[in-house]
């Protein structure tokens, strides 16, 4: 099993739902993030002042897969996401050791 943590910009996760879905992943987390790579940041005005916004918005996704379906879901994630422009985000990929559902104890890919 592996954990995929991917980093995109926040209007594009709806599409990155309805894409994965299709491919048959049943649930992720979502989790609202700020920071910065190479996109740096940038300056907003602000009741005639300006600021320097370094850290962006982004969105997490964490989404657990089975080994064999891992490549479908970097190819996915990277066909939905992509706008060819810096701070397209990142997809890290970590493996699993063990998952247990809570509820009814199941361990392992049952669990998932």
């Amino acid at each position: 099993m592996n954990k995929i943590e991917a980093i995109i910009r926040p209007h594009k996760l709806e599409d990155l739902r309805l894409a994965l879905e299709e491919i048959g992943v049943t649930g992720m987390t979502v989790s609202e993030v700020r920071g910065f790579g190479r996109q740096r940041g940038h300056s907003e005005i602000y009741r005639g002042r300006e600021y320097n916004v370094v850290f962006q918005p982004k969105i997490k996704v964490e989404i657990m897969v089975k080994e064999q379906n891992t490549e479908q879901v970097i190819d996915t994630i990277r066909a939905t996401v992509n706008t060819g422009q810096v701070g397209d985000g990142k997809i890290f990929i970590y493996p699993i050791a063990e998952v247990v559902r809570i509820r009814t104890g199941e361990r392992g890919a049952d669990a998932l």
